[in-house]
């Protein structure tokens, strides 16, 4: 997959799609193929990559940290203190409140026994522990706002039970030129940590929030209406 053949699918993209009163994302979504997730889970994609450039949206953290960090946390969105920890997961339904609120959660490395402890039986099972690929378990005695950048141009590239992957690459306000860098740069993220690389991964489409989905194709660009005729005549 080159620059050009993203550039071309952009440009498709943006002729198909209507004005929207809101500000679209771009959807990214990698299908792949030959891999057997059930029985080598070790095939599983699993990435924090940082995009070249923004992806449009700003993520919300919370910091899950003790006094040592309350001043620095406040670089995040939300600081919840280790004397507030039994109060806020006492009430279950609050707490998964919590976890879909919150895109990222940073935490105080050695409170993290205490963390999996409350926090671990919600937040584990869809993904929102602490995870320190992303470099969100921190030292009492770290400089937060350099991970707070670090974040709002952060990507998880993960699959789960299925062959395919979807992720936010940028917004329609963007360039064409980022937008195609920070495709590209998930793109190749992905390829490179798969078995056999190209061998495993099938086919892209992205889209607009509110869009039909564009093929990226070495040939040209494919409308997902176009894709699903072809399979009708073969």
């Amino acid at each position: 997959m080159d620059k050009k053949a993203i550039l071309e699918s952009i440009k498709k993209l943006r002729e198909i799609s209507k004005q929207r009163k809101f500000k679209q994302t771009i959807d990214i979504s990698m299908n792949l193929t030959q891999l057997d997730l059930k029985k080598n889970p070790d095939q599983k994609i699993d990435l924090f990559i940082q995009l070249p450039h923004s992806k449009g949206k700003k993520p919300k953290v919370c910091a899950l940290v003790g006094k040592e960090l309350e001043t620095k946390a406040k670089v995040f969105d939300k600081v919840i203190l280790s004397e507030e920890f039994a109060a806020v997961t006492s009430d279950k339904r609050a707490l998964k409140k919590l976890a879909r609120e919150y895109d990222y959660f940073v935490a105080q490395a050695n409170l993290m026994a205490d963390i999996g402890a409350k926090f671990g039986k919600v937040f584990a099972p869809i993904g929102k522990m602490p995870n320190p690929k992303a470099g969100c378990i921190v030292p009492p005695t770290a400089d937060l706002e350099p991970l707070a950048k670090k974040l709002e141009n952060t990507i998880r590239l993960v699959t789960k039970d299925k062959l395919c992957i979807k992720a936010i690459a940028g917004s329609e306000e963007m360039s064409d030129e980022d937008i195609a860098d920070n495709i590209l740069t998930a793109y190749s993220a992905v390829v490179h940590g798969l078995p056999n690389e190209k061998g495993n991964f099938k086919s892209m489409f992205i889209k607009f929030t509110m869009s039909q989905p564009v093929e990226v194709t070495e040939k040209g660009p494919v409308l997902h209406h176009e894709v699903k005729e072809e399979v009708k005549k073969e």
